[in-house]
């Protein structure tokens, strides 16, 4: 039996983080070693703020340090992973950023277990013969609908088949500002890219909001509208949902899901067209693979959400690797230094625009050290000047805090 060594989070971050919807600004990188192995995993999270997940002290025996379920786990196969997750779930219960950091574990433990058995982890999950996605291109709306317009312009010229606009203020002002937006985007695609939006939350608690933009978006051929509000609202997005079909819009959300109940409650509540999940958030790529199953079963359509680094998209991507050849996979088009060249290896949009999931072992990308050492932030956590964590060497296994993981 092969057990977990160590299990290491590096907080990764450009220069100047600024105040606009991008979250590929910070990175928290997960490695997970275990014997002769590790693997590699990306959370969608506050970096900081999973890193004291991982090693806050006990307040009760359902709010403990995220470590202390892990570290010393036997780590075989993909029950494994399963059992670590559950097992995760259970003793961080109350701990409500620990979904955000078992995450990244979790995915770094299949990358793991991939690269160990020199399978891709679709292979784990038991797909053999991964299907091609066509990759949606994934942006922000411009400051301006010239912006827009040019950017649209600039996706469509590369080839891509659909191109999904969101967050910059869109849904927060005026109806007519949307209007020139979604105006500016359909004009710059042309009359054959699918036009997909992002409304970002913008209509919380304000459903005739959302409803007074249904015309719009169908003179504007949107394909679907994603997040018109947060997960929790079931009512407000069932409610639209059935005005938004009847114009020809589908709906997407799923994103803000951290578990698998919150999910299927939603995509059923909510009456969902597109599940939306991100591996980096709801638990990791086993937890993500159950929605994705879910959804299958009830003929709706999964999706991957990511937005950050090419190792993200990877892990994002195995989950519904075995669902129909040719379906929509979010794709970023613009991510920062510290996300694009977090790998040295990407996955491309290939000749025929599509994009196929890697068959290498693991995730099949491999981390940039140089990258790492260059945007790596120092963090050292310590309660009355006991060190709880301090950032681990990149190259040597860093001991474990045997005081942690009691």
């Amino acid at each position: 039996m092969t057990k977990i060594d160590s299990v290491d989070l590096y907080y990764l971050s450009m220069p100047t983080v600024e105040n606009v919807a991008d979250g590929s600004q910070d990175v928290l990188l997960v490695r997970v070693r275990a014997a002769d192995w590790e693997g590699w995993g990306e959370c969608e999270a506050s970096p900081l703020v999973s890193i004291a997940s991982l090693v806050a002290p006990m307040s009760h025996s359902a709010c403990q340090p995220v470590l202390g379920s892990v570290l010393g786990q036997t780590i075989d196969s993909i029950d494994d992973v399963r059992r670590i997750t559950a097992l995760v779930r259970a003793n961080s219960f109350d701990q409500l950023q620990a979904a955000h950091t078992l995450s990244g574990i979790n995915i770094a433990l299949c990358d793991l277990l991939g690269r160990r058995y020199e399978v891709p982890v679709h292979e784990l999950l038991g797909v053999r013969g991964a299907s091609p996605k066509t990759p949606y291109a994934s942006t922000l709306f411009g400051a301006t609908p010239d912006e827009t317009r040019a950017e649209a312009a600039r996706l469509a010229g590369m080839g891509f088949r659909a191109v999904k606009f969101g967050w910059m203020g869109f849904g927060a002002s005026s109806l007519a500002a949307d209007v020139d937006q979604l105006a500016a985007a359909r004009e710059g695609l042309g009359p054959d890219v699918d036009l997909l939006v992002d409304a970002g939350m913008a209509w919380v608690g304000r459903p005739d909001q959302a409803r007074a933009r249904i015309p719009a978006l169908r003179d504007f051929r949107v394909r679907f509208i994603e997040e018109p509000f947060v997960a929790e609202e079931f009512d407000a997005y069932g409610e639209f949902g059935a005005a938004a079909r009847e114009a020809g819009v589908a709906v997407a959300g799923g994103e803000g899901c951290h578990n698998v109940a919150l999910a299927l409650t939603m995509m059923t509540h909510a009456d969902l067209d597109y599940v939306q999940i991100d591996a980096g958030r709801i638990g990791g790529i086993t937890e993500a693979a159950d929605v994705a199953d879910a959804a299958l079963s009830q003929g709706r359509t999964f999706l991957n959400h990511t937005f950050t680094s090419h190792l993200a998209l990877s892990a994002s991507l195995q989950p519904f690797a075995g669902h129909g050849a040719e379906g929509l996979c979010e794709y970023p088009v613009n991510p920062r230094p510290v996300s694009y060249d977090l790998t040295t290896t990407h996955i491309p949009v290939d000749s025929d625009g599509l994009v196929r999931i890697p068959d290498a072992p693991g995730l099949g990308v491999t981390p940039n050290h140089r990258t790492i050492a260059t945007y790596l932030q120092q963090v050292e956590i310590s309660v009355q000047k006991r060190i709880l964590y301090r950032t681990p060497d990149l190259d040597v296994v860093s001991p474990a805090d045997e005081e942690i993981a009691a």
